[in-house]
């Protein structure tokens, strides 16, 4: 009988990031992270779709603590200010990840399916807030661009929370916001609007 080792996602974790990381994200096959792991490939599956899910894994409870939080903010804000409050908010709950956060990034940049498994997340997590910002669940323009807005706003700062370890996230949203509005205020926008 096979003993039952704890946190068996966790070490499958691990070992495709060190894997990731000395080989390369493309070398690497499903079967050698489980090896790595010491599982087997049935209890990699148990966990996660896909290779690439183990970078991602923690993306559906930062939309669920988006939409949570949106929840409770939407009847009292704006929706950009909402939408904002809300990534800010599940931000700082990414803080137990800081560690693993830069090597994360190095890993999705070194892959062209990375890269575009990130954007569809984040264009996911975009429809969610939206459907949430709009009344009755039926997302319109301004949902959408408040959506859009705050998701640009939240991976710049992301960004550069990666790249500030002692810097704080709320503050990082506060400028990427500003910059973000600093660009929008002097815009000439050479698109005119019909009369």
């Amino acid at each position: 009988m096979t003993r039952w080792e704890p946190d068996a996602k966790g070490r499958l974790q691990i070992a495709a990031i060190e894997l990731f990381m000395q080989h390369g994200y493309d070398a690497v096959t499903v079967d050698d992270i489980a090896k790595r792991a010491g599982l087997t490939r049935r209890s990699f599956f148990n966990h996660f779709a896909d290779k690439r899910e183990v970078l991602f894994a923690g993306s559906e409870e930062l939309e669920r603590t988006v939409i949570d939080e949106l929840n409770r903010l939407t009847a009292e804000m704006p929706p950009l200010d909402a939408a904002l409050r809300a990534l800010t908010t599940a931000g700082l709950t990414l803080a137990r990840y800081r560690e693993g956060a830069g090597i994360r990034r190095d890993i999705i940049a070194s892959s062209s399916d990375l890269q575009e498994r990130e954007l569809i997340k984040l264009a996911s997590l975009s429809r969610a807030i939206a459907a949430n910002l709009a009344p009755d669940g039926v997302p319109n323009q301004a949902s959408r661009l408040a959506a859009e807005l705050a998701i640009t706003t939240f991976t710049n700062a992301y960004d550069a929370w990666m790249d500030q370890p002692d810097g704080d996230f709320e503050h990082l949203m506060a400028v990427a916001f500003n910059e973000l509005r600093g660009i929008v205020d002097t815009a000439q926008p050479a698109i005119r609007t019909a009369h």
